[in-house]
């Protein structure tokens, strides 16, 4: 079966994922690792009353297939030494110097084993401030992010990847000009993300051109005023320059919070879109919809596969839950305590190809609403099997699961769209609901390593529609567009739409179309081809705030030293 992985995704997992003696000589191949993953999740079978060995082949045909991957934590360490299988995790950040360094101690434990963090940094007293014990001033919340910045720099991520932040600061924080500012030097804060986390009084303010109160955290009075405007443009010539900071629309994550009587969220894990509470983790795993295809006339989606899939997706996810060795006692314990999932998908514009759809077109449009509903619904009739048969989660009491003929679920959430980065390698599909970045470009990977990639659905398609020649591949392997070939019918060339053919509108609209259907958020990079102006990124922000997105985060193409993906055409090079 391994012969069906691509070049790119072999050196991916044997660079990474596969284990290795101490000279650094393979010690399996690709289907010992999905043997390893599928036994050891499927140990959790026995605390319900068994049928482990019947999971364990079932989840090991559907990683095998390449139908559904979960995050690299549990491919890596699954059956392993660290048993550390969450991807995410959010710490928390209280105003004194015992609370940030333990919040720095717990980053390095999580980065070693090879988690993601996100921190809330918005309850820091802001910079010049009173330190009352000592008689001095404060640093600053960027002050500070500097420190985790650097402990961050100094772990290596379970010895396979280099650990990553998000970094959030509330644009009432009286330093969020600074925040904003915080990585006009690309040699700054290297190891984070950073988003701002936007209250609808804000959003008002900026729609109406008023002022709005800054607060500071210490006291928790109005310090200040500022022109919501005026810091609007700061986040977007910001983002415009380098692709941050990005926006978190906050007030409406929290509406969204099944547990707000645990805690409410202040911040995500690296990519945005996992919202957590402090020493909250998420697992999450992604599905393949390139799979699911029901080929020959009047092409659709196979919904019979996907149902299962997503109901054993949902199972072998809560049985993340019970198998991970969670690295810090207050994770393990929120972890077991809301039982949150994160199912999602990739490859969405592999499917869109594969059924003869644009993608941007109010038909994508309506698949991704249609698409993500079906998983939804499947996806929480599945939590309320689980709850029949494993009971509900145990923090349901008080939660908005807690109510008169509602019937209990096994997990506070069932539903993420993640990036999907590594893993869309390893499938060989396209990443999470991302259209094409181009159809031949270089993806960089681990410490530089290049790997070439020419999309496979060109070969495919052109040969299903009679215009296949050798010409045309090489073609495209040089950077060419197939917009400009004449020997490829128009509704092929319209199929092969890449980011930088689709507006800012057609992205964020499909993120809305998502979202809608999705518990916690979507991850999709608003990708701006390099002549897109501020305007475009201020029509971006409100356009997603408009449409219900829970944040966004925008790129515009060129603007950073070292990109993950970029592509033989000279314009966007």
């Amino acid at each position: 079966m391994d012969q069906f992985l691509s070049p790119g995704a072999l050196t991916v997992l044997e660079r990474r994922y596969l284990k290795k003696d101490q000279s650094g000589a393979l010690l399996e191949t690709p289907e010992d690792m999905w043997r390893r993953v599928g036994k050891n999740i499927a140990e959790a079978e026995n605390l319900y009353g068994g049928g482990a060995a019947r999971y364990e082949q079932e989840f090991f045909r559907m990683m095998s297939s390449l139908e559904f991957l979960p995050n690299s934590p549990t491919l890596m360490n699954a059956g392993r030494r660290l048993q550390q299988l969450a991807a995410c995790f959010v710490l928390p950040v209280e105003d004194s110097l015992d609370s940030i360094f333990e919040s720095v101690k717990e980053t390095a434990i999580i980065h070693q084993s090879g988690g993601g963090t996100g921190f809330s940094f918005s309850r820091l007293r802001p910079s010049n401030d009173i330190v009352g014990s000592t008689g001095g001033v404060a640093s600053g919340p960027v002050s500070f992010m500097r420190v985790f910045n650097a402990a961050t720099e100094a772990i290596k991520q379970g010895g396979t990847r280099r650990g990553a932040n998000m970094g959030v600061l509330r644009v009432d924080h009286p330093d969020i000009v600074s925040f904003i500012k915080a990585k006009e030097d690309p040699k700054e804060l290297v190891n984070f993300n950073i988003s701002v986390a936007v209250t609808d009084l804000f959003m008002d303010a900026v729609e109406k051109g008023g002022d709005y109160e800054l607060v500071n955290p210490r006291t928790g009075k109005a310090s200040g005023k500022m022109n919501a405007k005026e810091v609007f443009a700061m986040i977007v010539e910001a983002a415009w320059k380098s692709g941050e900071p990005g926006v978190l629309f906050i007030d409406r994550i929290n509406r969204a919070n099944p547990t707000p009587h645990v805690g409410e969220f202040e911040a995500t894990n690296p990519c945005g879109e996992q919202p957590l509470l402090g020493y909250e983790p998420c697992n999450l795993g992604s599905i393949n919809l390139s799979r699911f295809v029901l080929r020959g006339p009047g092409r659709s989606i196979d919904r019979v596969a996907l149902e299962k899939t997503v109901r054993l997706g949902v199972r072998f996810l809560d049985n993340v839950i019970d198998m991970s060795r969670y690295p810090v006692e207050s994770i393990d314990r929120l972890a077991k305590g809301n039982r949150k999932i994160g199912l999602g998908v990739m490859g969405f514009a592999d499917l869109l190809v594969r059924l003869r759809i644009r993608y941007g077109s109010p038909e994508s449009l309506e698949t991704a609403e249609d698409l993500m509903g079906f998983i939804s619904r499947t996806a929480w009739d599945e939590s309320r099997r689980l709850a029949e048969q494993r009971g509900p989660f145990p923090n349901i009491k008080g939660s908005v699961f807690d109510r008169p003929g509602t019937a209990p679920v096994r997990n506070a959430t069932t539903t993420t769209v993640a990036p999907t980065g590594t893993l869309s390698i390893i499938a060989g599909c396209s990443s999470g609901i991302e259209p094409f970045y181009s159809l031949s470009y270089t993806r960089q990977v681990l410490n530089g390593v290049q790997i070439p990639e020419l999309n496979p659905l060109v070969r495919e398609v052109a040969t299903e529609e009679g215009c296949f020649s050798e010409d045309l591949i090489e073609f495209i392997k040089n950077g060419g567009d197939i917009k400009e070939r004449a020997d490829v019918p128009e509704k092929v060339r319209a199929l092969f739409v890449t980011a930088f053919d689709i507006g800012p509108e057609e992205h964020i609209k499909m993120q809305a179309a998502f979202q809608k259907h999705t518990d916690n958020a979507v991850s999709k990079t608003i990708n701006l081809a390099p002549e897109s102006s501020k305007d475009d990124v201020a029509k971006a922000y409100l356009l997603a705030y408009s449409l219900g997105c829970k944040g966004v985060t925008v790129y515009r193409s060129g603007t950073r030293a070292e990109q993950v993906l970029t592509c033989k055409s000279p314009l966007y090079c």
